[in-house]
């Protein structure tokens, strides 16, 4: 049966399936748990995320490249396979580089779910653990900031990535 429905609308089903999970699991916690915070727990999931997610990007990166740019279009690329639509710009500023995030499921799923309040901080967590890994394995200084935001009523998320 599997075989009669086309790669690309299983991958879309999959990565659904996946966002799912994150939200059943938030739910199961404030069943099993409740004088536990979920957010305190989204937090910390979205921080070992960003660790994990650092550490695969050191595969790829050139220490001696255009750092920046090659952690922005890092999660680029990992946003798109994620069903996102993000893209790559650069900055004002000589290697600045920006992630744009024109429309996002995850900010969907959020609404969907009376969470937008956990949508923004989560990523904002994400991204922090993320390129903090990055700097902790290469010392370098690179740097985040949230310029603009969905759940902010913006009409992207835009990440601006440069080194301090």
């Amino acid at each position: 049966m599997s075989d009669d429905i086309p790669i690309e609308k299983r991958f879309k089903v999959l990565v659904e399936i996946t966002r799912a999970s994150h939200f059943a699991w938030r739910e199961a916690v404030q069943k099993c748990c409740p004088d536990i915070d979920p957010v305190e727990i989204v937090n910390e999931m979205w921080e070992i995320t960003g660790v994990q997610t650092g550490t695969a990007y050191l595969k790829h990166i050139d220490p001696d490249g255009d750092l920046p740019r090659q952690v922005a279009a890092s999660i680029v690329w990992s946003s798109q396979c994620m069903g996102e639509n993000a893209k790559l710009e650069e900055g004002e500023a000589p290697g600045e580089w920006h992630v744009v995030h024109d429309g996002c499921p995850w900010h969907r799923w959020h609404a969907e779910r009376d969470l937008l309040a956990e949508d923004r901080p989560g990523c904002d967590r994400w991204f922090a653990a993320a390129i903090r890994t990055i700097n902790e394995h290469l010392g370098t200084n690179l740097t985040f900031e949230t310029i603009a935001s969905l759940p902010d009523g913006d009409d992207c998320c835009r990440r601006r990535i440069r080194e301090a």
